[in-house]
């Protein structure tokens, strides 16, 4: 099982400096990924933006996109973009797609909140890949890296989305909100299944949010409360309470152990404090796994 960290891009006062120590950090540290996720009505840094910036900073790494809410975008554009990441990375690039569950993102770029689709995803997951090989619009560039393009991962839950992501994706980029091993293994379980008829074998990829030490939890309840807002002040408080995993490095620890034992192929850390010394402590214990 390989293990990465997601970057602290949903905290606020970001700074390059935090960001650049972090993806550094990373690099050069036992992590085999490095990842980050799209909001447009957030503090967050952009996107794209901050994918490139990653490519450019790393040399090690492989770069996961999670994820990114195809549906809200167009996907020639889209496609020359990670095409260009692709070829910045040299080929280190994976992109997680999905829809969203935002209707104030897609309402703030002028998108059609009924193109969140599984149906519309896939069509333009493959729209890009048939870009990407030069089935259509063949003068579009860069040129990629990788022979194909980014390999894709499927932020799906649902059954049909599932097996519809089974014919463009290459595995399941999953989420469990709870750190729960039970919900994980279901997951795995669907993604398994959903690939059943293919001829590929599925990355089973899973994330979480994470804090440690003495106030993990309230780490936790502070990013939470913000991350979470849209969903009402009272809800996010009450959801703060439980998500993720606050504990001891003994406990990530064994947590991630239970994770590797369920079949995961990846799974990706999710901080939830820009406080670098989290990610060092973190590295103590990545190595052993």
């Amino acid at each position: 099982m390989k293990i990465g960290m997601t970057l602290p891009v949903m905290e606020p006062g970001l700074t390059r400096k935090d960001l650049e120590a972090w993806t550094k950090q990373i690099d050069q540290g036992p992590w085999s990924h490095i990842a980050l996720g799209e909001r447009i009505l957030f503090s967050n840094p952009e996107f794209i933006s901050t994918l490139s910036a990653v490519a450019a900073w790393t040399n090690r790494v492989e770069i996961i996109a999670t994820i990114s809410v195809l549906t809200m975008h167009d996907p020639v554009l889209s496609a020359k973009q990670f095409a260009t990441i692709d070829m910045l990375s040299e080929g280190r690039f994976t992109l997680g797609v999905g829809v969203g569950g935002r209707e104030e993102d897609y309402e703030a770029i002028g998108a059609n909140w009924s193109h969140r689709r599984w149906r519309l995803l896939a069509e333009k997951v493959k729209t890009m890949q048939s870009i990407w090989s030069k089935d259509i619009h063949s003068e579009l560039g860069p040129e990629l890296f990788s022979a194909k393009g980014p390999e894709i991962l499927a932020g799906a839950v649902g059954p049909k989305a599932m097996e519809m992501a089974a014919d463009y994706s290459d595995g399941l980029a999953g989420f469990s909100f709870n750190a729960d091993i039970e919900e994980i293994k279901d997951s795995f379980n669907r993604v398994v299944n959903a690939f059943a008829d293919s001829k590929k074998s599925p990355r089973l990829v899973t994330s979480f949010w994470f804090g440690l030490g003495q106030n993990s939890r309230q780490d936790i309840k502070i990013h939470l409360n913000r991350y979470l807002g849209w969903m009402g002040e009272d809800l996010a408080a009450e959801l703060s309470k439980t998500a993720g995993l606050a504990g001891t490095e003994r406990d990530l620890k064994e947590f991630l152990l239970e994770i590797k034992d369920a079949g995961a192929t990846d799974v990706l850390l999710v901080p939830t404090s820009k406080d670098i010394n989290q990610l060092k402590a973190a590295e103590e214990i990545i190595s052993s796994i």
